[in-house]
C-alpha cells in the first residue's frame, strides 16, 4: 500500500471516529434529556421524617421520641456518626459497589434478569442500597410487592433520580435513618438506642451484623421475639465477612459468642417537658424553611442524660411523701457555658393529678423571699450598707404597709450578714423603702428577672416579699451572678443558643453577698461548709404568701440550681416553706452533681476587711464622737463604711412612721354602723405626740400608747402624727358607706 492508500485509510478511520463520537455524544445528550425529562415529570417524593421526631441530650441519648404521622420511631444520623464496623458490613453485605455505580448496578440486574427470563420469576432482585434507600421513601413502593417487575423498573428509577439528586453519603444517611429494625423502629440509631441501649457508634462487630441482618426481614428477625432468628442472620452476615475476606475466622468466631437478647419494645422518656419545650421552639424558628406543620427531625439538647436521670429518681423518691396535687420543679446550670444541664417541669410526668404538664420551670410564681440578695447587693453597691451594718427587725408601718416575718416575731436591731441568712422581712422592707422599688425592679430586669405586677400596678414595697411575679428559669439564670462576679446569664437549652449575659451587680457586692448566703459574712469567723469546697452552696429559700410556692435557690463555684415545689393551680400548702421542703431536696441534688475542677476563689479588691463600730457603722477610728461600743470585722465595699441608717443607732435620729391605717385605704363601718373607729400608732417617736386630723389637732399623749379615731362621716381624711422633736408622718385615707 502506497502513501496515499494509507492516507486515505487514515481519513475514513478519522471520519468513522467522528462519526461514532458525534452518535456517541448525541446519544448521551439525548438521555441526560430523556433523563431531565423524566425527572420533571416524574419528579422524587419529598424526602422528609415524616413528622418523626427525637429530641436528645448533649450526647445524642434519646430524650423523647415524636412518632411520624404513621407512627415509626426515627433517628437521623449520618455516616460518620455510627460504628465503621457496622457500615463494613452493610457495604460488603448489600452492596460492595455502592461508591462506584449510578444507582443500579448493571451486572446485579443483568444477572436478576437472566434468572428472571430462565425461570420465569425473580430469583435474585439485584437491589442496591441506593434501590432500596428508594424503597424506603417513595410511598408507592412501600405498598407493591418487592419482587414484582413494575416495582423493580420504578425502584431504579427513583435509585437514579437519587444519585441525580444526592451525594453518595446523603443517599447512605436515607438508608441508615429510614431502614426497618422491627416494629415501629426505623434507622440504625434508633434501632441501637432500643434493642441495644447505646449508640450505633459504639456497636460491637456482632451487634453490627445482627443490625445490617434485621431489616432483611424486620418483623421475622425482631430481637425482642425471636433473639433465636435474629441471631441466625446475624451469623449469616459474619460469615459473608469471612468468605469475602473482610475479617478474620477468629474475629468472627469471637463475634458469634455474643448473644442476641433485646428488652420489650418500649417508651423511654427524660425530660419530657423540656423535649416538649425544645421541638415547639426549634419547629417555631424553622417554620420559614419548612412545610407548614412540619417539626424538625432531630432536635439536640444541653441536657445531660444522667444528671436528668439522676433528678429524676429524686423526684419520683420524695413524690409519694407530698400532699395530693404537689408537684415540683428543678432546673441545674452550668455557671460557664449558662447550658442547663438538668431541667424537671414536674414531679411525676406519668401522673396526672399533680398536673404533670404543667411546666413549672416556666410557671410565673410569686418568688417569696428569693429576691433579696439581689436588693442587699444593689445596696452595697449604692454605698448603704457594708455586711455589719445595723438594721432594725422590729414593728414597721411604711405608708399603711406593715410587714411582719415569718416567725412572727422580731428580732431587734440586727447586722445586714444576720438579717439576709435569716430572711428577715422588716428590714429587707425597709431597705427597699431606700433603694426605691422601681430602681430595684429595673435591676432585676437587667438581670433577666421580669417581675410580673398587676395590670396597671406599680412597682412597690411588696416585691421584695414576692409581690410581684417571676420564673423559676430566671430565678437560676438571675443567680448565677453570684457566682460569676455579678454577671447574670439566660440559661440555654440548646447549644447553638446565643450566649446572653448581663451585669446585676457589681464583683464585690456578688462576692460579699454569697460569702453571707454561705454561711459566712465575717472575716474573722470564716465559715467552712463540710465535704469539697467544690460544693460550697450559697442558697437562699423562699416561701410566696400563704405558702402557695416553697423555693430554693443557691450557686456553687460551677452549679447554679433552682427547686420550686407547690401545687400548679396556686392553692395554699399550709406548712410548707422553702426551708423544710425545696432546700433538702437542693441540697441532695447539689450532693449528686459532679464537682468539675475546683476553681480558686480570689477576693475582689474592691472588698476590704475592716474593723467597724457597732452599732455606729463607721471604721474604727474615724467615729465622730470617737466611742466605739462594739468593734465587730465587716467586709467593706469600694473602702466605704456608711454609718448606720438615722435614728437606728440614735433613736432620737430615726425616722418616725404611723401605723394602723394604710395611705390610700377605703374604710367602711360594719353593715348598718354609722361610724367607722380604728386604733393608730406611731413608731419612732420621742417624748409626746400630737395628733392632728386635717390639719387640725384632735389629741395628743405619750408616743407609746395607740390613739383610738372615730369618724361618723364618709369623705377623704389626712391624718398626720408629729412629735417632740417635730418630726412629724402623714397618711390619706377614706370613709365611705356610714349609714345617714
Amino acid at each position: 500500500m502506497n502513501a496515499a492508500d494509507t492516507a486515505a485509510a487514515g481519513a475514513r478511520r478519522a471520519r468513522r471516529w467522528r462519526r461514532r463520537g458525534i452518535f456517541t455524544a448525541s446519544a448521551l445528550f439525548a438521555l441526560a434529556a430523556l433523563l431531565f425529562a423524566l425527572d420533571r415529570l416524574y419528579p422524587l417524593p419529598p424526602v422528609d421524617s415524616g413528622g418523626a421526631a427525637v429530641v436528645v441530650a448533649a450526647d445524642g441519648t434519646p430524650l423523647r421520641n415524636y412518632p411520624s404521622r404513621d407512627g415509626i420511631w426515627r433517628y437521623p444520623v449520618k455516616p460518620d456518626q455510627v460504628s465503621a464496623r457496622y457500615l463494613e458490613t452493610l457495604l460488603t453485605y448489600e452492596d460492595r459497589w455502592f461508591y462506584w455505580h449510578p444507582g443500579v448496578n448493571p451486572v446485579a440486574l443483568a444477572r436478576a434478569g437472566w434468572q428472571w427470563a430462565t425461570n420465569r420469576r425473580i430469583v435474585s432482585g439485584g437491589s442496591t442500597l441506593t434501590m432500596q434507600a428508594a424503597r424506603l421513601i417513595d410511598p408507592e413502593l412501600a405498598g407493591r410487592p418487592s419482587r414484582s417487575l413494575s416495582a423493580k423498573l420504578r425502584q431504579a428509577w427513583r435509585a437514579v433520580q437519587l444519585e441525580m439528586h444526592y451525594s453518595k453519603d446523603e443517599i447512605l444517611s436515607l438508608y441508615l435513618t429510614h431502614a426497618p429494625m422491627g416494629g415501629i423502629v426505623e434507622g440504625v440509631e434508633m434501632g441501637s438506642r432500643l434493642w441495644l441501649g447505646k449508640p450505633a457508634r459504639d456497636l460491637s462487630p456482632a451487634e453490627a451484623a445482627m443490625l445490617t441482618a434485621l431489616p432483611q426481614a424486620p418483623s421475622r428477625l425482631r430481637p425482642d421475639r425471636h433473639p433465636e432468628a435474629a441471631q441466625a442472620a446475624r451469623d449469616k452476615v459474619l460469615d459473608r465477612m469471612v468468605e469475602l475476606g473482610r475479617w478474620t475466622p477468629a474475629e468472627v468466631a469471637d463475634a458469634k459468642i455474643e448473644r442476641v437478647v433485646a428488652p420489650p419494645l418500649r417508651a423511654r422518656w427524660l425530660a419530657p417537658l423540656a423535649a416538649q419545650r425544645l421541638l415547639q421552639e426549634a419547629g417555631a424558628k424553622r417554620s420559614g424553611a419548612q412545610r407548614p406543620g412540619e417539626r424538625p427531625a432531630l432536635v439536640t439538647s444541653t441536657l445531660d442524660a444522667d444528671m436528668q436521670a439522676s433528678v429524676e429518681r429524686m423526684l419520683l423518691d420524695r413524690v409519694d411523701g407530698l400532699p395530693p396535687k404537689v408537684s415540683m420543679a428543678v432546673l441545674a446550670m452550668d455557671n460557664d457555658t449558662l447550658e442547663v444541664k438538668a431541667y424537671a417541669g414536674s414531679a411525676d410526668f406519668s401522673d396526672d393529678t399533680r398536673y404533670a404538664h404543667v411546666d413549672m420551670v416556666r410557671g410565673v410564681r410569686s418568688p417569696g423571699s428569693t429576691l433579696k440578695p439581689f436588693l442587699y447587693a444593689q445596696a452595697l453597691d449604692e454605698g448603704l450598707i457594708h455586711s455589719e451594718s445595723l438594721l432594725m427587725d422590729a414593728p414597721m408601718s411604711f405608708g399603711g404597709y406593715a410587714p411582719g416575718n415569718f416567725q412572727a416575731a422580731f428580732a431587734g436591731p440586727i447586722s445586714v450578714a444576720q438579717a439576709l441568712q435569716r430572711s428577715l422581712n422588716v428590714p429587707a422592707v425597709d431597705l427597699l423603702d431606700r433603694v426605691g422599688p422601681s430602681r430595684f425592679a429595673s435591676a432585676m430586669l437587667a438581670g433577666g428577672v421580669r417581675l410580673r405586677l398587676p395590670a396597671g400596678a406599680q412597682p412597690n414595697l411588696s416585691l421584695i416579699l414576692g409581690g410581684g411575679g417571676t420564673t423559676l428559669e430566671e430565678l437560676v439564670g438571675a443567680y448565677r451572678a453570684l457566682a460569676r462576679g455579678g454577671v447574670a446569664g439566660r440559661p440555654r437549652l440548646r447549644a447553638e443558643q446565643p450566649v446572653v449575659e448581663s451585669r446585676m451587680m457589681s464583683p464585690g457586692a456578688a462576692w460579699i453577698v454569697r460569702d453571707i448566703l454561705e454561711g459566712g459574712g465575717h472575716p474573722d469567723r470564716p465559715f467552712y461548709q463540710s465535704g469539697s469546697p467544690a460544693r460550697r452552696l450559697a442558697w437562699k429559700t423562699g416561701t410566696s404568701f400563704g405558702f402557695r410556692d416553697a423555693w430554693a435557690v443557691g450557686v456553687t463555684d460551677r452549679w447554679t440550681i433552682g427547686v420550686w415545689v407547690g401545687r400548679p393551680d396556686g392553692t395554699p400548702n399550709p406548712g410548707f416553706f422553702g426551708a423544710n421542703v425545696a432546700a433538702p431536696l437542693l441540697q441532695d441534688i447539689v450532693a449528686a452533681l459532679p464537682e468539675g475542677a475546683q476553681q480558686v476563689r480570689v477576693r475582689p479588691a474592691a472588698v476590704q476587711s475592716a474593723v467597724t463600730c457597732w452599732p455606729l457603722g463607721y471604721r474604727l477610728g474615724s467615729v465622730p464622737s470617737g466611742a466605739c461600743p462594739e468593734q465587730r470585722a465587716a467586709w467593706i465595699l469600694n473602702d466605704t463604711a456608711p454609718p448606720s441608717f438615722a435614728g437606728y443607732a440614735d433613736a432620737s435620729q430615726g425616722p418616725l412612721r404611723l401605723g394602723g391605717v394604710a395611705a390610700g385605704s377605703v374604710l367602711r363601718p360594719v353593715p348598718g354602723g354609722r361610724r367607722v373607729a380604728l386604733d393608730v400608732d406611731v413608731q419612732g417617736a420621742e417624748g409626746e405626740v400630737w395628733w392632728m386630723l386635717d390639719g387640725r389637732v384632735v389629741s395628743h399623749g405619750a408616743s407609746g400608747h395607740p390613739f383610738n379615731l372615730v369618724l361618723a362621716q364618709d369623705g377623704r381624711y389626712t391624718l398626720t402624727v408629729m412629735d417632740a422633736l417635730g418630726r412629724h408622718d402623714s397618711v390619706v385615707f377614706e370613709i365611705a358607706g356610714v349609714t345617714p
